[in-house]
């Protein structure tokens, strides 16, 4: 957002922190294309160094979306083990290879 707070000394401030786009300049590194992300867009999408991002193209849009990788453990995977969803032992016939047993 561009702010004009007084006509004659034309001082204007620049608010990079109400607006979800920004403008920016893709670079080379190495023998790839960079972009740099913005402070202000970093801290707005919870960004830290390292994350992980899938980038997509969108109706000719290239889109950044952050990677959540979720942290499964087998204690909380078997709390969701039911009745109603929990399958039969499957034959799937006489081994016919190295399976051990």
């Amino acid at each position: 957002m561009l702010t004009h707070l007084f006509a004659q000394a034309s001082i204007y401030i620049v608010s990079t922190m109400e607006t979800k786009t920004m403008r920016t300049t893709i670079q080379k590194w190495g023998n790839s294309l960079s972009v740099r992300i913005p402070k202000a867009i970093v801290a707005k999408a919870g960004l830290k160094e390292q994350d992980q991002l899938e980038i997509e193209v969108r109706d000719d849009e290239v889109v950044l979306l952050p990677r959540k990788e979720h942290e499964y453990s087998l204690k909380a995977l078997l709390k969701g083990v039911n009745k109603r969803n929990l399958h039969k032992e499957v034959d799937f016939g006489r081994p016919v290879g190295q399976e051990m047993l």
